[in-house]
């Protein structure tokens, strides 16, 4: 292990290309270190105001809502990212400011629209998941974040390609502060589940807010006070746009079947109670996952960066050292919560809550390809193959749901925890072989 650490410690002072990444990554590190504390906190309090089973329709609502926007979202900050550092680099700001304006203006739209949708679905939503058409309005009360987040993703995306990821850390850090202490509140007055969606709902207002004051100083300072007058006319390849936008909406829709929707999945064929289980679990496998997912949007600028310059031994070195550190971490910290998850969890939670342990071994095994091989999606972006990923995650997605389907009814959460990291492990193996070929490919032309 110490040699390990003297690898990746020579490795940083010796590569510059490294360092930007780290540094970018540590300001996310910092904000979700201490997101990943406070979530344990919020937890505490959730699972012993709420119970299991609450703790499992919590889940419901959220992913319900989530969900609904992950169908009709077309990941603006990548697209965002990949044209508008293009732009930027060729120093054409009225190219940049014409991005910026045309994609925010497209998020604003499909954010309206997915609000719409889930107003349409909510009673639908309330009745087949939660088996309780009366909590519907907990379903349009939580949405409201579609609106609070209209250009959310437009946003970060500005504020990647300027290179300030330590803004978007600290209204990701504001957000889990007041979101905890709402919480707390909401224990201590017995608000119940209205209390606790409320918390979460004024969170996440508060970071989109502060997320789009800074990316709007960073417009006025990068393009100049006139780039809101720049007309969308400017921009003549929007075909290419679109395709790219429709790729990421596409990848994001199969990721939503085949990965988000896991929760209720569950909930289709088991109690919310379990549920509650595989939610208390996927949380503490956050703690695994939130120091490494820093290193993926500055990891993808840096490799988009070294493949448009064909430095195809850059990109190999920059990998391996992402892979290393995020190896090193998972081994460190899941390693961890094996030994003592078995104990902490009913301390913390209650004893009601001791069955989520079994779930959070089996979903480290999935998770830990994730971590290690972060890298495997942006990889494909930035070589020009974003149809790729797509193709592997509807194959595996295809293959997991049929699964669930197949073995859920009249089984338990063990078994859809398994079915789903076994995808995990596979869908990243899969686009982690495709890449490094491609690259080998490259570099022999």
């Amino acid at each position: 292990m110490s040699s390990l650490f003297q690898k990746v410690y020579s490795g940083l002072r010796q590569d510059a290309l490294l360092q930007r990444v780290v540094r970018n990554s540590s300001y996310l590190f910092s904000s979700n270190t201490v997101s990943a504390a406070l979530s344990i906190v919020q937890g505490i309090f959730v699972t012993r105001l709420l119970g299991s089973a609450g703790y499992g329709l919590l889940a419901i609502v959220m992913d319900f809502a989530s969900n609904t926007n992950r169908l009709l979202s077309f990941r603006m900050s990548e697209v965002l990212v990949k044209y508008m550092r293009e732009a930027l680099a060729q120093e054409n700001k009225e190219r940049a400011a014409a991005l910026v304006k045309g994609i925010g203006l497209t998020e604003a739209m499909t954010s309206v629209l997915a609000y719409l949708v889930l107003l349409v679905f909510s009673t639908w939503g309330a009745q087949f998941f939660a088996d309780d058409a009366s909590v519907a309005y907990l379903f349009r009360f939580y949405g409201l974040f579609l609106l609070a987040n209209l250009v959310y993703e437009t946003c970060v995306g500005i504020l990647q390609t300027t290179d300030k990821f330590k803004l978007v850390a600290r209204a990701n850090f504001y957000q889990s502060i007041a979101a905890t202490l709402l919480i707390v509140a909401a224990f201590v007055m017995n608000l119940g589940m209205a209390g606790i969606l409320t918390a979460y709902l004024v969170g996440k207002t508060i970071a989109a807010l502060m997320i789009v004051v800074a990316a709007v100083r960073e417009l006025n300072s990068k393009l100049g006070l006139a780039w809101t007058r720049v007309p969308l006319s400017l921009l003549t390849d929007w075909k290419s746009i679109l395709r790219f936008a429709l790729s990421t909406n596409l990848n994001g829709t199969i990721n939503l079947f085949a990965r988000d929707n896991i929760r209720l999945y569950l909930a289709m064929f088991l109690p919310n109670a379990q549920v509650g289980y595989f939610k208390l679990a996927a949380s503490l496998v956050n703690l695994v996952m939130l120091p490494i997912e820093p290193f993926v949007w500055p990891t993808y600028a840096e490799i988009t960066r070294t493949v448009a310059q064909k430095q195809w031994g850059a990109t190999r070195t920059l990998l391996k050292q992402v892979s290393t550190l995020a190896g090193g971490w998972t081994l460190l910290a899941g390693g961890g919560l094996i030994a003592l998850g078995w104990w902490l969890i009913p301390f913390l939670y209650g004893s009601q809550m001791a069955p989520a342990y079994a779930c959070l071994v089996i979903l480290l095994i999935g998770y830990a390809f994730a971590n290690v091989f972060n890298w495997n999606r942006p990889l494909l972006l930035a070589l020009g193959h974003p149809a790729y990923p797509l193709i592997v995650a509807a194959v595996t997605g295809a293959v997991e749901i049929i699964l669930i389907f197949m073995l859920l009814p009249g089984s338990n959460y063990l078994v859809g925890t398994a079915i789903f990291s076994a995808y995990l492990a596979v869908s990243v193996s899969w686009n982690v072989l495709r890449g490094l070929t491609l690259i080998q490919h490259e570099e022999a032309a």
